[in-house]
């Protein structure tokens, strides 16, 4: 499970919530700061088209599970204890909670939309949920600055040795972001700035911060809570609201999944995670049947409960991931006999040389050449690869 995806946000928004219902671990949930004080990880899934129907074939995942042609892919989901303003000068968790973050490679923002939990977690009335947005965003640009700020000064005690370039020195400073030179490099000439910080003004380097922050931390929201009334006026608020108006929000409600499973797991419902809808195929009294009915309606208003959604929304979406299957153009099966047993999650952008070393980093250091299994096709190396592609290696190594 290469990926990590982090669920972040102020205390008692529903984050444990939210992760127990992605992952149905039974970690600690409560309306109060600091539930949770150590990032909890669990498993995940995110769904994919599989490709053995487009074959004739019926899989055999070895990791996850298969459903009505649905391929539930493993991934790492971290539950990182709330984070309240001040966070970069070590207030609540601050510095531990700026490093467990770290971790992760995209962002989940869990928000409470209905605006009844204060900046800090605190019960309260008619909060303003577009404060949350702003405030979490802002201490990870002010973290983020305070990391550039180091690589500035890395590159100052430098600039009399030879061959020292500005971009090497900050993607140094920051490598802890998985960022590199050349990133590093983009970003400040697309912020219109010279390879020189004499020439930076304060706002110059806060805006490149949030630069490379959003580009190393990609980030969405989770509206949660959207099955009570202040939520939704909120949502709508919000979403009209030209400034916000280019944050991918997906609504959800954390409660709802969370009783849909359980729900599922006591075989009083058919549901499948990521569905618009359920059935009930149990016996349930009236007070269940009233539960599941509202949840029901709030589902069929925004096509689902939203936590599978915002998982893949983040991963997909925000981080650009793509899955690839192993296959074989002679057959889909692995030694065993087993259809596509893996299923592979991989960076835009990733070549057959790449996918090679993501199997096994014998196969890639013998990488011949690939075959494209869907028309019987030979690749080479540097042939990027697409979403749901079923690949062959060829190598000397196997």
């Amino acid at each position: 499970m290469p990926y990590k995806i982090g669920l972040v946000g102020k205390p008692s928004v529903g984050k444990s919530t939210f992760f127990n219902a992605a992952t149905m671990n039974d970690i600690e949930e409560g309306a109060y700061p600091f539930t949770t004080i150590d990032p909890s990880v669990g498993e995940a899934y995110v769904r994919v088209r599989c490709a053995a129907p487009d074959f004739d074939e019926k899989c055999d995942p070895n990791f996850g599970f298969c459903e009505d042609g649905k391929r539930f892919v493993p991934v790492k989901l971290v539950d990182v204890a709330g984070l309240i303003p001040g966070a970069h000068e070590g207030k609540g968790l601050g510095n531990k909670f700026l490093t467990d973050l770290n971790e992760a490679d995209v962002l989940v923002h869990i928000v409470d939309f209905s605006g009844k939990t204060d900046i800090e977690g605190e019960p309260t009335e008619g909060h303003d949920p577009r404060e949350d947005i702003d405030f979490l965003e802002e201490e990870l640009d002010m973290w983020y600055l305070e990391i550039l700020e180091k690589g500035i000064e890395r590159f100052e005690g430098k600039q009399r040795q030879p061959d020292v370039k500005l971009e090497e020195e900050l993607a140094e400073q920051m490598s802890a972001f998985k960022t590199n030179k050349n990133e590093i490099k983009q970003l400040i000439l697309r912020e219109d700035l010279e390879l020189d910080p004499d020439t930076w003004d304060e706002d110059d380097r806060k805006d490149l911060a949030r630069a490379i922050r959003k580009a190393t931390k990609p980030m969405i929201i989770a509206a949660n809570k959207m099955d009570t009334e202040e939520a939704r006026e909120n949502y709508e608020e919000i979403t009209s609201d030209p400034e916000y108006e280019d944050l991918a929000i997906v609504t959800s409600s954390a409660h709802a999944e969370k009783a849909l499973k359980n729900a599922s797991e006591q075989g009083v419902i058919d549901y499948t995670p990521g569905d618009e809808d359920f059935e009930i195929t149990g016996e349930v009294s009236s007070e269940q049947e009233e539960g599941l009915e509202e949840i029901r309606e709030f589902m069929q208003d925004y096509g689902g409960t939203g936590v599978q959604e915002a998982l893949e929304k983040a991963l997909f979406d925000e981080l650009g991931v793509i899955a690839v299957f192993p296959g074989g153009a002679d057959g889909l099966g692995d030694e065993h006999g087993n259809i596509l047993p893996d299923c592979f999650l991989v960076p835009e952008g990733a070549t057959a040389e790449d996918f090679a070393y993501e199997i096994h980093s014998d196969i890639g250091e013998g990488f011949l050449h690939a075959i494209d299994c869907r028309d019987n096709r030979q690749i080479g190396a540097s042939q990027e690869l697409e979403h749901r592609d079923v690949i062959e290696i060829v190598s000397s190594n196997q």
